[in-house]
C-alpha cells in the first residue's frame, strides 16, 4: 500500500475527534440519529505532516475526508513533472476529487498534499454512499460542493488558456491578502503551472516596476494598487 495510505490507516485517539467541532465545520451532519453519529466520530481519524500525500494518483480512494485542521492542496502533474495547483480544501470542505471517485469507483487523477499539519476524519466507503442516499442535508453538501469547485476550475481553465501569466501571478500575489509571503519562486511556478525560470523573470520584472520586493524565499508587496492594476488589464 503506498506511503499515503498507511497514513490514513494511522488513527489518532478518538477522543481527539471532537464532536462540538464536527459539527460546527460540518453541520450537514447535525440531524443524525446519536448512534449513527457516535458511529462517524469512530471513523479512522488521521494527523498529517506538512508534506505528506494525503492522496496520489492512480491510488484508489479509502473514504471521504473531512477536515477539522489544516489545509490540502490538490494538483495535477504532466508528464513533463510540472504541476498545476487545482484547488485548495480548508476545515468545513471536502475533496471533490474524492467525491467524484467514489460515485464512479474510479482511482484518484490528481494528488493531494498536506499544505500544513493536519488533522482528518475519513468517512468510510459505505457510510458516505449511504448517507448520500438517506440524508439530505449531506447529498445537499456534496453536491454545492461539487458546483463550487467546478466554478473554481472554470475560471483556472480561463484563465490559463487566456490570460496573460503575469496577470496570474500577479492575482496570485494578491489572493494571498498579505503584504509578506513567505514563498519560494518554485512554489509560485508550480500554482501557475509555469517553471521557476519564467516566474523569477516576471517577478525580477515586477521588482524593477517597484511592485514588490525580493529576498530569500520572501516576496513582499511594496505596491499593492500597481499589482491591482496589472491583474486587471
Amino acid at each position: 500500500m503506498p506511503r499515503c495510505g498507511r497514513r490514513w490507516a494511522e488513527k489518532v485517539p478518538n477522543s481527539a475527534v471532537d464532536r462540538q467541532q464536527l459539527l460546527r465545520l460540518y453541520p450537514a451532519l447535525a440531524g443524525l440519529a446519536e448512534a449513527r453519529l457516535e458511529r462517524l466520530l469512530q471513523a479512522p481519524a488521521a494527523t498529517l505532516p506538512a508534506g505528506t500525500a494525503v492522496f496520489a494518483e492512480h491510488q484508489p480512494c479509502a473514504g471521504f475526508p473531512l477536515l477539522l485542521a489544516g489545509s490540502i492542496k490538490v494538483v495535477k502533474q504532466a508528464a513533463s513533472g510540472r504541476e498545476l495547483m487545482l484547488y485548495r480544501v480548508a476545515p468545513g470542505g471536502s475533496c471533490i476529487i474524492s467525491s467524484s471517485c467514489l460515485l464512479g469507483r474510479s482511482d484518484y487523477n490528481a494528488r493531494g498534499i498536506a499544505e500544513t499539519p493536519l488533522t482528518l476524519l475519513a468517512l468510510p466507503v459505505a457510510e458516505f454512499a449511504q448517507l448520500l442516499v438517506d440524508h439530505p442535508p449531506f447529498r445537499d453538501f456534496v453536491f454545492h460542493l461539487f458546483a463550487e469547485r467546478i466554478g473554481e476550475l472554470m475560471q483556472l481553465v480561463e484563465e490559463v488558456a487566456f490570460a496573460r501569466l503575469d496577470q496570474r501571478l500577479a492575482r496570485l500575489i494578491l489572493a494571498r491578502q498579505s503584504d509578506t509571503l513567505n514563498v519560494t519562486h518554485q512554489q509560485l511556478a508550480d500554482e501557475l503551472g509555469s517553471v521557476r525560470e519564467i516566474v523569477s523573470r516576471l517577478l525580477k520584472g515586477f521588482a524593477a516596476q517597484g511592485l514588490v520586493l525580493l529576498g530569500r524565499e520572501q516576496l513582499t508587496v511594496t505596491d499593492r494598487d500597481g499589482l491591482n492594476k496589472l491583474a486587471a488589464v
